[in-house]
């Protein structure tokens, strides 16, 4: 190890470097680089290196050069960066079957961790007690990870379109012409009113009160898990994207006009079940009890939409679906990537891949779905 750099300029310059060399994959040379901050009478620069070296050392496959470090950096001085190894130090831990020092690393890194970060640590202990069997413990933690989140989004959507639906039930005649303007008219789509694909979502069938009620309670259940994974504008925005793909495979399939969210929540069905098998294997057999109830929640309403045939539009449930899944396999859940890197081993340079262009696979997933839309749109409808 060489002498700790003299000037905080110089050791930031050296850390930009090092950090380069480790997004390229050159870990080797990136370790090197990280070393030369360790020691720095700088507490945080000296966190910072131990931490890139231990990343570096395991993505070279060193996990006990790897564990050492995160070892280190948890029993130096504590600075912002250190609640980082105690969370690394957990992962660790959790790879060794030790899952009690896990659960012991994690209620440091709580302690230490910013007050946005708390929360997911706080549902990894959730899981992890569950594991072990101490279901009061998680479910304090679980309690504690949802914190004073409130689904802000959820509730507005249910809000706006729960008003609409009731006024339409109440008054018909006076509601009408809103929803006219709403409701999903094929004809109306083809001559360019494309807005009806998504504005299909907020109008029900004022002679079944019970769909209005159905589709309200479903995004009640799931909508705020998929708000709080994902936070509210992804939230936002996988909704109306699962309310267009039911909306335009409905229009490609059936004539006539459509009204309805199930498109949509079909949608937040399918993101779920995908998420959890996709982006969190670690949770075993909770993980695997979760979306076995998605998947049988979704079995049956497919059924039950086939048995009742044309008074149901099947073919929104599963363009739904299909876009929900599409979305719960590119974009991660908000501590997903951290809970895939830390607790399971493979392939580093591939990790690391998925880890740096996470943010732009998923964007350019969203675009080959917007394209798909695009050229369906462009296909003369079945029905014509």
């Amino acid at each position: 190890m060489t002498q700790p750099q003299d000037a905080d300029g110089d050791a930031q310059r050296l850390f930009e470097q090092a950090r380069e060399a480790a997004e390229r994959g050159d870990y080797d040379v990136a370790s090197g680089l990280y070393s030369r901050l360790i020691g720095n009478p700088n507490s945080t620069l000296h966190v910072a290196g131990l931490l890139g070296l231990a990343d570096s050392r395991y993505r070279l496959d060193d996990e006990e050069g790897a564990l050492q470090s995160w070892i280190t950096a948890t029993q130096g001085p504590e600075t912002p960066l250190t609640w980082r190894a105690w969370v690394a130090l957990a992962g660790a831990r959790v790879r060794q079957g030790d899952l009690g020092g896990a659960a012991r690393a994690y209620r440091e890194a709580e302690r230490q961790a910013p007050a946005d970060e708390q929360p997911a640590i706080s549902s990894r202990l959730g899981w992890l007690n569950k594991e072990m069997g101490n279901s009061s413990s998680a479910q304090r933690y679980f309690g504690r990870a949802r914190g004073d989140f409130v689904p802000l989004v959820t509730w507005s959507v249910i809000a706006v379109t729960a008003a609409i639906g009731l006024w339409a039930i109440v008054a018909p005649g006076a509601a009408q012409p809103i929803v006219d303007l709403l409701q999903l008219d094929k004809d109306a789509v083809r001559n360019g009113e494309y807005w009806r694909l998504l504005t299909v979502a907020l109008v029900h069938d004022q002679r079944l009160p019970i769909h209005l009620l159905f589709n309200m309670y479903a995004l009640y259940i799931v909508g705020p898990l998929v708000e709080v994974l994902y936070g509210r504008l992804l939230f936002l925005g996988f909704y109306l994207l699962a309310a267009a793909g039911g909306s335009i495979a409905s229009y490609l399939v059936f004539p006539g006009t459509s009204v309805g969210a199930s498109g949509a929540i079909f949608g937040l069905f399918g993101l779920l079940f995908v998420a959890n098998y996709v982006h969190k294997p670690v949770l075993g057999r909770q993980a695997s009890g979760m979306t076995r109830q998605i998947g049988m929640l979704i079995v049956i309403n497919l059924v039950i939409g086939f048995a009742f045939g044309g008074r149901i539009d099947n073919a929104a449930h599963v363009g739904g679906l299909v876009v929900g899944a599409w979305l719960g396999f590119i974009v991660t859940p908000r501590g997903a990537a951290t809970l895939a890197s830390l607790w399971q081993r493979g392939s580093a340079t591939s990790a690391g891949f998925r880890e740096r262009h996470a943010g732009a696979l998923a964007a350019a997933g969203v675009g080959v779905l917007v394209l798909v839309f695009l050229v369906a749109l462009q296909i003369t409808p079945f029905w014509a």
